[in-house]
C-alpha cells in the first residue's frame, strides 16, 4: 500500500509539473505570436539589425541624437526587428537604467494634441506639466525634454521616440509633430532618437520640405527576402522553447517534437503553400496560434489539423470532409467525385442530423470547390473540357487522424457531426 501511495503521489506531482509547464508554454507562445516578443535568430535581416543596433547604441550609450525610418511591407518584421534590438540594448545596465521610450501609433494619436498628451503620460510627467499653458506645441515639447535633464548633455536621459504607422503622422496639421521631433534630434540638447515604422515606400515624398531637411535620411529596408528553407527555420524557432525553460526534460521532448513536426512532409506542404501565398510572418503566427497542450500531445499531426481550424471552414465544409472520410473507409481509398460526396451528405442529413440545415446543391458545390481551392482535396487527373465538374475524380489529402484532431480543435462543432465522424459505418 505504501508503494501504491508513493506511486500515486509521484504521478500527481508529474501531472502538476506538466500542467505548470503547459501554462508557461502558453505564456511564451502568446508573447511571441500576439505581442511580437523577440525570440531566436533573425533571418535575412542581419545587416539591418546591425545598422539599427549601432544607431541606437550611439544614442543610448554615447548620447548622440538621430533619426531613421524602417520601411517594409506589412508583416515583413519591422516591429520584430526593433524589439530584437531593444532586447539586446536592455541587457546593458547603463541603457536599462536610463533609456526612456515613447511609443506612438498613427492609428491612435490622430492629432498633435493627442500625441502630446500621450508623450506626457509615457514620460510620467503629468505632475510637472500640471495646469501650465503653453503658446505652441514646440514650447510644450521643449519644456518636457528640459524637465528630463540631469545637468549636462552626457548625464541627460536619452529618449527614444518610436512612431508606428509613421505615414499617418504626415497628415497631421503642418506636420508639426514630425518637424519638432526631427528638429530636437538635430539639436545639441537632450539625446533623442526618432524611429519611424512604415510600409509606404514613397514616405520621403510625403514629407514637407522643412521636415525633410531635418530628417537624417537614414532608411532601413525590409523586403522578406528569405527562402523556404529559412522559412522552415523561422517556423521552428517560433515553436522552440528556450534553454532556460523551467523543466529541462520537458524542453528537450518539446523541441524534439517540433523538429519532427518540421520534417513531416504534410506539414511542409502546408507551410510551403503558406509561404508562396504570403511571407507575412503574422500569417504564420495565426496558423500556429492554438492551445499548446494540444501541440504537446499531438505535435506531429498538429499543422494539418490546424489548417481546417484556421482556414475558416464552415460546418458544411467539415461535413463534406467527413463524408469523404467515410467514402475512403468504404472504398479503401479509391477516388471519389462530388456527386458521391453529396449523396453521402444527404443521407446523413436525412437520417441523423438535427442541427444541420439541408443546403441546396449549388451551395454544397461551392463549399466543395472551396476545399479544392484550399488543397485539402485534389483532382486525380487534369481538368477536362468534356467532364462535368460533379464527376471529376478527387482524392482527400487528410488522413483520419488529422480529421479527428481537427474536429477536437473546431469550435462549437455540432454533436451530430462529431458522432457521424466517429461512426465506423457509412450510410450508403
Amino acid at each position: 500500500m505504501r508503494i501504491t501511495a508513493m506511486s500515486k503521489r509521484k504521478s500527481k506531482e508529474t501531472s502538476s509539473t506538466n500542467g505548470e509547464c503547459i501554462s508557461q508554454v502558453q505564456r511564451i507562445l502568446r508573447e511571441r505570436f500576439c505581442h511580437q516578443y523577440p525570440n531566436g535568430k533573425l533571418f535575412g535581416v542581419e545587416l539591418q539589425y546591425k545598422h539599427l543596433l549601432e544607431l541606437l547604441k550611439r544614442t543610448t550609450i554615447h548620447g548622440e541624437s538621430n533619426s531613421a525610418l524602417i520601411i517594409g511591407p506589412r508583416g515583413s518584421g519591422k516591429t520584430m526587428l526593433l524589439n530584437h534590438v531593444l532586447k539586446e540594448l536592455m541587457e546593458v545596465k547603463q541603457v536599462r537604467e536610463n533609456l526612456l521610450q515613447v511609443h506612438l501609433n498613427g492609428l491612435l494619436q490622430t492629432n498633435d494634441k493627442i500625441a502630446l498628451k500621450e508623450i506626457t503620460r509615457q514620460l510620467q510627467m503629468e505632475n510637472v506639466v500640471g495646469d501650465k499653458v503653453f503658446g505652441s506645441f514646440a514650447e510644450n515639447l521643449a519644456f518636457l525634454l528640459e524637465a528630463l535633464k540631469k545637468g549636462d548633455r552626457d548625464n541627460s536621459c536619452p529618449v527614444l521616440f518610436i512612431l508606428d504607422e509613421f505615414d499617418l503622422f504626415v497628415h497631421h496639421k503642418n506636420q508639426t509633430l514630425l518637424y519638432n521631433l526631427f528638429d530636437i534630434s538635430q539639436s545639441a540638447q537632450t539625446p533623442v532618437t526618432v524611429i519611424g515604422l512604415t510600409c509606404r515606400q514613397d514616405i520621403l515624398e510625403l514629407l514637407e520640405k522643412r521636415v525633410k531637411s531635418r530628417f537624417s535620411h537614414r532608411q532601413i529596408y525590409l523586403m522578406n527576402s528569405f527562402d523556404f528553407k529559412q522559412y522552415l527555420r523561422i517556423f521552428k524557432e517560433q515553436l522552440y522553447l528556450p534553454a532556460e525553460f523551467l523543466d529541462k526534460p520537458f524542453t528537450q521532448t518539446w523541441n524534439k517534437n517540433v523538429q519532427s513536426l518540421s520534417e513531416d512532409k504534410t506539414v511542409q506542404d502546408v507551410l510551403r503553400n503558406h509561404f508562396y501565398c504570403s511571407k507575412d510572418l503574422r500569417s504564420l503566427h495565426m496558423l500556429l496560434t492554438t492551445d499548446p497542450s494540444s501541440a504537446w500531445e499531438n505535435s506531429p499531426r498538429l499543422l494539418p489539423a490546424l489548417v481546417i481550424k484556421h482556414q475558416g471552414l464552415s460546418v458544411l465544409e467539415i461535413c463534406l470532409i467527413i463524408a469523404m472520410k467515410h467514402l475512403n473507409d468504404v472504398y479503401e481509398g479509391e477516388p471519389f467525385n462530388f456527386q458521391m460526396v453529396y449523396n453521402e451528405f444527404q443521407k446523413f442529413i436525412q437520417r441523423k442530423a438535427h442541427s444541420i440545415y439541408n443546403f441546396e446543391k449549388p451551395v454544397v458545390m461551392k463549399a466543395f470547390e472551396h476545399l479544392l481551392q484550399l488543397e485539402l482535396i485534389k483532382p486525380i487527373d487534369g481538368p477536362s473540357l468534356r467532364a462535368q465538374r460533379e464527376f471529376l475524380l478527387m482524392k482527400l489529402l487528410l488522413d483520419n487522424n488529422q480529421i479527428m484532431d481537427a474536429l477536437q480543435l473546431y469550435p462549437n462543432c455540432p454533436t451530430d457531426v462529431k458522432q457521424w465522424a466517429t461512426s465506423s459505418l457509412s450510410w450508403l
